[in-house]
């Protein structure tokens, strides 16, 4: 006998709908086996599927690519967010959750949905075996947070990078970002995780909790506007607090729907 769950596709990072990062919301009444929760992402196919339980005032939250359970993602945060807040008896302006990557709460204002995330400080590293290839231009640094990020010259280089998927795959980190100064942004990047059946993310909020640290350091600048050059692309506003990020975005719902379980 099969049971039915809600499920919604948002369209996150994005002013309109077919543009930002989409992900799939499924609020819970229980905890579903860590197996089924990952054939469900799996099945959704799509680069996140957030997983929601209501515990009174708070949301226990989780996140799954097709291919493993994430520690952090951005974009489905977002989207979860936009969920409670138009879909359910949620009356309040913010929300939080909790998470393997601690309490993250998430705000309304004026400009989208204000999420408050850890930052982290990516250091300096020497490029790993399988990382760059030899014939590769342009590149200033390779430093690492939780991801190996590539910082070029410039946007156009970001532009017409080419990832060897099959080559990251064997890296230890969770992906490959590559990064540099933005033309009308302060800065842009890509975002890669061949190891999580995710080739290349349309909008990552995660990498901005390593992004912007970065920039913020390189540009003397608390306050940052990104985007992201994948082919949906979208835009990221970045606050710096001590040793938090603040990621400001906006969203579009998608569809709504049961799946059958």
């Amino acid at each position: 006998m099969s049971t039915s769950l809600p499920i919604y596709q948002i369209d996150a990072f994005a002013k309109q709908r077919f543009q930002g990062n989409p992900a799939a919301v499924v609020p819970l009444t229980h905890w579903l086996s860590d197996e089924l929760l990952q054939a469900i992402a799996q099945e959704n196919n799509l680069s996140e599927t957030a997983f929601y339980l209501r515990n009174g005032e708070q949301y226990q939250l989780r996140w799954f690519t097709p291919a493993a359970e994430v520690d952090l993602c951005g974009h489905a945060t977002l989207a979860a967010a936009e969920v409670i807040f138009n879909y359910s008896d949620h009356t309040e302006d913010s929300i939080t959750f909790s998470s393997r990557s601690g309490p993250l709460t998430v705000t309304k204002t004026a400009q989208g949905m204000l999420m408050d995330f850890p930052a982290t400080q990516p250091e300096e590293i020497k490029a790993p075996a399988h990382l760059l290839a030899p014939d590769v231009q342009g590149v200033v640094e390779v430093v690492a947070g939780f991801d190996y990020i590539i910082v070029m010259e410039n946007e156009q280089q970001v532009v017409d990078f080419q990832p060897d998927f099959l080559a990251w795959r064997q890296l230890d980190l969770r992906g490959v970002v590559i990064t540099a100064p933005g033309e009308q942004n302060d800065f842009v990047s890509r975002c890669f995780f061949p190891k999580l059946d995710v080739n290349e993310d349309p909008v990552t909020g995660s990498a901005h909790c390593q992004l912007a640290p970065y920039w913020a350091k390189k540009l003397a600048k608390t306050h940052l506007n990104a985007k992201q050059l994948s082919e949906r692309s979208g835009e990221v506003i970045c606050q710096i607090k001590e040793q938090r990020v603040e990621l400001i975005g906006q969203c579009v719902a998608y569809l709504k729907g049961e799946i059958s379980i």
